[in-house]
């Protein structure tokens, strides 16, 4: 898709001829074998696909244009990994200044993640089929507009920066907490957004949230394979088994972390991070509670309060934590407010306000293995449903 998008110019296009390369290789793969290089199958077929649909056109210019780029593609008999990192490119291209934040984020996941509509509708707590006239407008947008779909020059890079280290950490989110399906974890797309970190930070070596960034993703990914447990069920950080975590990654994550402090230019990346951090390291409640005071000063957004609200509570001040979550009503859509307030609420002995909490965190929540989470805890306040 990052192939065809960068030589076409044309998101729609690409994604088009893409399909129809799949489709073909339905076909065909279960009569004639596996190709033997099954990527480059799917691009030259892909390129054949646009070729027909340009030549069908009648803009002679654009006509001539494109066809000549698509011949300079790469053949079936050509290794397309020797390709440089064409996924990179589309990202920046996604998170264009000329898109609004919201179409760039929805964009990325559907055109570089592989999301489909319907999953990043849910993420949005949006109507899939508003959620689908947004993806069109942006891939029309940027056809009109003509944005380059490429990495763009250096002078250009900080100024995007912002906007892709947040896709980036979307991206990672929903692998790590997957908003639907049945799976917990979604692995793929959490080694995905580590990989793209990673370049970003060979792209961008003197900026220290790129390398916050990578130490957060780093250290949040070495806790993920003990988040489920061997029925495919969430396991909370407390109940996680320590062993399962992975040491090579939490080494990493922390050498990154303080590759990105040496540079004196701490961001809330880098303040997550060290947040992840403590919890790697088994620092004291306090201490992670006074990491959250420093992020909700630059980052004051309701999620960041909702979990300095639980970080306070874990400290031991359950009721200052409960009434911190009182004053975030905002999140009032989002399952992971009521399912922290349900706990807090039966840390306090409030076991009928705790269930109708679960309750509402439960009509939230898409992923079946959340929702059979919060049955079980419902199920222990006498609560079945």
């Amino acid at each position: 898709m990052a192939i065809l998008a960068r030589v076409l110019g044309d998101l729609e296009l690409a994604e088009d001829a893409v399909q129809d390369a799949f489709a073909a290789a339905l076909r065909r793969w279960p009569r004639d074998g596996t190709p033997r290089n099954p990527g480059a199958w799917i691009v030259t077929t892909a390129r054949n696909r646009a070729i027909d649909r340009i030549r069908r056109e009648q803009a002679f210019r654009r006509k001539a244009e494109l066809l000549a780029r698509l011949e300079r593609l790469p053949t079936e008999d050509d290794d397309v990994t020797t390709i440089p990192d064409e996924r990179l490119a589309l990202v920046f291209t996604c998170c264009h200044p000329a898109l609004a934040v919201e179409a760039q984020v929805a964009l990325t996941l559907r055109e570089v993640c592989g999301l489909t509509t319907a999953e990043i509708a849910r993420a949005f707590l949006t109507a899939e089929p508003t959620l689908a006239q947004r993806l069109v407008r942006a891939k029309r947008r940027v056809r009109a507009v003509g944005i380059p779909i490429r990495v763009p020059p250096a002078h250009l890079l900080p100024e995007r920066l912002p906007g892709v280290l947040r896709v980036v950490y979307l991206v990672f989110n929903e692998g790590y907490a997957a908003s639907a399906g049945d799976r917990l974890v979604r692995h793929d797309l959490c080694a995905e957004a580590i990989r793209l970190s990673k370049l970003l930070c060979v792209l961008m070596p003197d900026e220290p949230e790129a390398f916050g960034l990578l130490a957060l993703l780093l250290l949040q990914g070495s806790r993920r394979s003990a988040r489920i447990g061997p029925g495919g069920d969430l396991v909370l950080l407390r109940d996680q088994d320590r062993a399962l975590w992975d040491d090579e990654g939490i080494a990493e994550g922390l050498r990154t972390l303080e590759r990105a402090l040496r540079m004196r230019r701490p961001g809330p990346y880098q303040l997550q991070a060290a947040i992840a951090a403590g919890h790697a390291q088994g620092s004291s409640p306090e201490a992670i509670v006074a990491v959250y005071d420093e992020l909700a000063r630059l980052d004051p957004s309701p999620v960041v309060r909702l979990n300095r609200a639980v970080a306070v509570a874990l400290a031991g001040d359950v009721e200052h934590g409960l009434a911190l979550l009182e004053e975030l009503d905002e999140l009032d859509g989002y399952p992971y407010l009521h399912s922290a307030r349900a706990d807090l609420l039966r840390r306090a002995g409030r076991d009928g306000e705790a269930a109708r909490a679960y309750g509402r965190a439960l009509e939230l929540t898409g992923n079946e293995a959340e929702r059979r989470f919060l049955r079980s805890r419902l199920a222990e306040l006498g609560d079945e449903r």
